[in-house]
């Protein structure tokens, strides 16, 4: 059996081949244009040396070229190595290097530092896409076991670790959130403000936007304004984002109440992380349409779960398993064997299916350790109620552990999100001789809000929440620290210990 994510492009090339597939500063792009482009990419790459099995590292912006690149690189037979777009030269010479990557395709902006960094790795540097007269006559074919991207994690516990995924996990996910989540056809506009190097922009957005035969809009850098402008002059009618930019649309509705009369959306997506429940019932109320929450993680290629309306839908959870694949809590303390817990109890997420990941890049340890029993444990903690519904609690990492006492910081961030001043806030635990960690929330107020003071919000929540949970700490701040996809970087956070 062949099958290669490549055929995703060229398969609705065959179908829609006049349909418009990529709209990129209002350039329009036919599905027809945009295969006959990969092939003449793919074409170029054999020509140059590239053969099947290779890698390839590709640095780009939100762009028409990163689809002729991305699919060219895979028509070819190589695997693709996105590389993150805020990277520095010495980060992406490291992701170079540990791919093996035989060359990297970069322009624009990103050219200098892919330029540094390929002359660092030694491996050849490609500006612009590469194109060329003998186009590839068909799309190299490729097992479904076989690497079609290498992912990189974002390395919070050291050096990013590359995820393999193969030909199976991409267009199995693709085709699952096309056609039995979204059940998008050819007249529906998707707006692709999610970095396409990222697993969500690449996989939710591009891949099942093309899988189905519909039109991705491009945005290459987002704000509030902007895509309000966008859902209207495109008609647009998904949206996928993560909480953050919910927030910014709902401000920037606030802000020109008539920008969103023109827009028709029929569905939003949301991934990345937690979505205040107080966020999902603004933008509801602003655009009059609904938000399907899910869940997943870039082993996961990337869905694992999600608020089917077939299944019913639940504000705050991330619905139920999607098609093909199984989810269930773990106890937590238990790391070489998955101990699944009865329904209500507070443990580790664990995913199995045809959505996981072939392991890191040579790695067997962390493989070993994230891959037991079949099941994937994401080190996110969570629980199913008697519904089946999954709810993520927060990471493990972020758990606050306060006098003994687990403190799950989105519970206590979904109580202060609901306060009239507050527009945002993040909460972390910071190191308290008495307690071992104290509780603090890093707030950004809303623009024209009353002032607020630290006090006057520790008894908001000291009202609403256990003696054990309620922050003692509340430090203001004018923005939070956001990553590539918009997740607020709670690392980057830092607060003085308490006295």
């Amino acid at each position: 059996m062949f099958l290669s994510v490549a055929t995703i492009l060229g398969e609705s090339a065959r179908k829609h081949p006049d349909r418009v597939a990529v709209v990129d500063s209002g350039t329009r792009t036919g599905y027809r244009e945009l295969w006959a482009g990969a092939l003449r990419c793919a074409g170029a790459l054999r020509a140059s040396g590239v053969r099947p099995g290779d890698r390839v590292a590709v640095l780009l912006p939100n762009s028409a070229d990163f689809l002729y690149a991305y699919y060219g690189v895979l028509a070819a037979g190589a695997a693709v190595v996105p590389v993150h777009g805020l990277l520095v030269a010495e980060e992406v010479a490291y992701v170079l290097r540990h791919s093996g990557s035989v060359a990297l395709i970069s322009d624009g902006p990103m050219w200098p530092v892919a330029e540094e960094a390929a002359r660092a790795a030694g491996v050849r540097a490609v500006r612009g896409v590469p194109t060329g007269d003998a186009p590839l006559p068909a799309p190299e074919p490729a097992a479904p076991e076989d690497t079609a991207v290498i992912l990189y994690t974002s390395g919070t516990t050291g050096r990013p670790k590359g995820a393999l995924l193969t030909h199976l996990n991409i267009v199995m996910n693709a085709t699952v959130v096309a056609h039995d989540l979204l059940r998008l056809d050819v007249d529906d506009v998707v707006l692709g403000c999610l970095p396409l190097f990222h697993t969500y922009g690449q996989s939710c957005a591009m891949n099942a936007t093309l899988r189905a035969g519909a039109t991705l809009v491009l945005m290459s850098r987002f704000s509030g304004a902007g895509a309000l402008e966008l859902l209207a002059a495109e008609g647009v009618s998904i949206f996928m984002g993560v909480p953050t930019m919910y927030h910014a649309l709902v401000e920037a509705a606030a802000q020109d109440p008539g920008a969103r009369d023109g827009t028709t959306l029929r569905a939003a997506v949301s991934g990345g992380a937690a979505l205040p429940v107080a966020v999902l019932e603004r933008f509801e109320e602003t655009f009059s349409t609904q938000i399907l929450e899910g869940y997943g993680l870039t082993e996961t290629a990337p869905v694992a779960s999600f608020n089917q309306p077939e299944l019913g839908r639940r504000a705050g959870t991330v619905g139920h398993p999607i098609w093909g694949v199984e989810t269930g809590v773990a106890d937590a303390a238990v790391e070489d064997a998955v101990v699944l817990l009865p329904d209500g109890e507070v443990g580790e997420v664990v995913v199995r299916g045809h959505n996981v990941f072939a392991g890191y890049l040579d790695d067997p340890a962390a493989t070993a350790a994230a891959v037991v029993d079949g099941w994937f444990r994401t080190g996110d903690l969570g629980v199913l109620d008697e519904d089946g519904f999954l709810s993520i609690v927060d990471r493990k990492k972020d758990l606050v552990i306060r006098g003994g006492f687990n403190i799950y910081p989105r519970e206590v961030e979904e109580v202060l999100v609901r306060h009239p001043a507050v527009s945002e806030v993040a909460v972390i635990g910071v190191p308290d001789e008495a307690r071992g960690e104290e509780i603090c929330a890093v707030v950004v107020l809303r623009a024209g809000a009353e002032a607020v003071t630290e006090e006057e919000l520790i008894g908001w929540s000291r009202e609403r929440l256990g003696r054990h949970k309620y922050p003692r700490i509340v430090r203001f701040t004018g923005s939070l620290p956001l990553g590539p996809t918009g997740k607020i970087l709670k690392r980057a956070l830092t607060a003085p210990s308490s006295s």
